[in-house]
């Protein structure tokens, strides 16, 4: 883009003493429809506000897969630990099998290469038997995994605390984001910032490149400045959350966190179970702390638990921030706005083959399902989906799309919405739209599903 918009100044006829100055500045001939910035408009066919009532949506799904059963969801928990076990058990050979020095199978420069390369294996699926612990206590949350809720809550804090989740105080929060999806004052994360926000006070520096467009908003869409704030927020987008409300509602105070009672986040009646979340934290750090103790002190630690920690954290946001933010996305304001639809502003994706199907529980693929009926479990969530893809035809949203490449592409695209509109769809930062809404001609349906 920014060659293009060099090659045009250059073919200016009478550049003014601005133009002069700015190589990226551009020509009149910008506005046209053929040009670089406006060849990505309407990338996407026209979205039609869909009209279904909530007891439709939920009428096509086949009856027995919102039946739960704690016996079969347990075994998924037995397999999970069984492979984190079996991961460990396997890196703590890692070490004296293959070393510089003294590797007992391979030394040298070739023992030192396998050494790495063992430990990166390691910590690769161990973030992915990780992520599968996360996800089964995330269905605990949605009290999917037991008709029981004492067996849900009780096993989802054991869950999640081991990945370092407060239980309680996510759950809450949460099922506030299943109550409002894709609503733009309640959602509760990966809430679009809208074009007020997303322009900068003037600095007096700025030079105008196009109709949307400045110098130094330009500069911030260069590949490496994006790539930068990506990996940030693979890697610290999840606890920034935890912490300080990273990527929710403005409307919620500075540092507004899961880990105080008091946070707006909560009520009052939520005190004890965001205070018993605190506590079963300290515990799995106490743990971790003992297990440094036995296991070769802080190294030890680093090496074992906290590289695929992050790990989790990546999946964790790379497999929510994708579900949810799209250029062919809606997002509603107000008017428009009813659960069935917010559920439906959703997108399922494959996540590396057979990873996201058997290691992480078809987070990724079934995620439509999912915000339909959260009690689905997650074993039945294949069928529902074909039942539902079968239903709502050009409705549902899904993309084949590798999602590394998804990632890259909806960072980029997906910068900020209009500040004022119905049905909304990410800009880029060329003020591009990919999608336009058609609006339906009758009322909707307006059924909320309880938190």
């Amino acid at each position: 883009m920014a060659a293009t918009l060099r090659q045009r100044s250059v073919a200016s006829q009478q550049p003014t003493k601005e133009q002069e100055h700015d190589v990226l500045a551009s020509s009149d001939s910008e506005e046209d429809e053929k040009s670089p910035l406006k060849m990505l408009e309407n990338e996407f066919p026209p979205f039609n506000v869909p009209t279904y009532t909530i007891k439709e949506l939920l009428g096509a799904i086949p009856s027995h897969c919102f039946e739960r059963s704690a016996l079969r969801s347990s075994t998924y928990v037995v397999m999970d630990f069984a492979l984190i076990t079996a991961a460990y058990y396997a890196a703590t050979m890692i070490d004296p099998a293959f070393n510089f020095k003294d590797g007992q199978v391979l030394n040298g420069w070739a023992g030192f290469a396998a050494k790495w390369a063992l430990w990166a294996t390691y910590w690769m699926v161990q973030s992915w038997f990780g992520t599968g612990v996360w996800i089964l206590g995330h269905e605990c949350g949605h009290q999917a995994f037991s008709t029981s809720k004492t067996i849900n809550n009780t096993m989802g804090l054991f869950l999640h605390s081991f990945v370092l989740v407060p239980y309680h105080s996510w759950r809450i929060s949460h099922a506030k984001h299943h109550a409002a999806t894709g609503h733009m004052t309640r959602d509760e994360v990966f809430v679009p910032r809208t074009a007020s926000y997303h322009k900068a006070a003037p600095t007096g520096k700025k030079l105008r490149v196009s109709a949307n467009i400045e110098l130094d908003e330009l500069l911030e869409d260069a590949p490496i400045y994006r790539l930068y704030w990506l990996l940030i927020q693979q890697l610290f987008g999840w606890p920034a959350y935890l912490f300080s409300n990273a990527s929710g509602q403005l409307w919620y105070p500075a540092w507004t966190n899961h880990f105080q009672p008091s946070s707006l986040v909560f009520d009052k009646r939520h005190r004890t179970q965001v205070l018993l979340s605190d506590a079963f934290l300290v515990g799995m750090v106490s743990l971790i702390t003992l297990f440094g103790y036995f296991h070769g002190g802080l190294a030890g630690v680093v090496k074992y638990y906290f590289i695929p920690y992050l790990g989790v954290n990546h999946w964790l946001v790379m497999i929510t921030y994708l579900q949810h933010t799209d250029p062919s996305l809606p997002h509603y304001s107000a008017d428009q706005w009813n659960f069935q639809r917010g559920a439906l502003c959703t997108m399922d994706r494959n996540l590396m083959g057979p990873v996201g199907p058997y290691l992480m529980h078809g987070i990724c693929e079934t995620h439509v399902a999912h915000h339909l009926s959260s009690k689905i479990p997650h074993y039945h969530a294949w069928e529902a989906t074909e039942a539902l893809k079968n239903f709502l035809g050009e409705h549902y949203n899904y993309t084949d799309e590798n999602m590394f490449v998804s990632l890259y592409k909806n960072y980029t695209q997906c910068r900020y919405v209009d500040d004022e509109g119905s049905v909304l769809f990410y800009r880029d930062a060329y003020g591009r739209k990919r999608r336009t809404a058609v609006m339906p001609d009758v009322p909707s349906d307006s059924g909320v599903e309880g938190l």
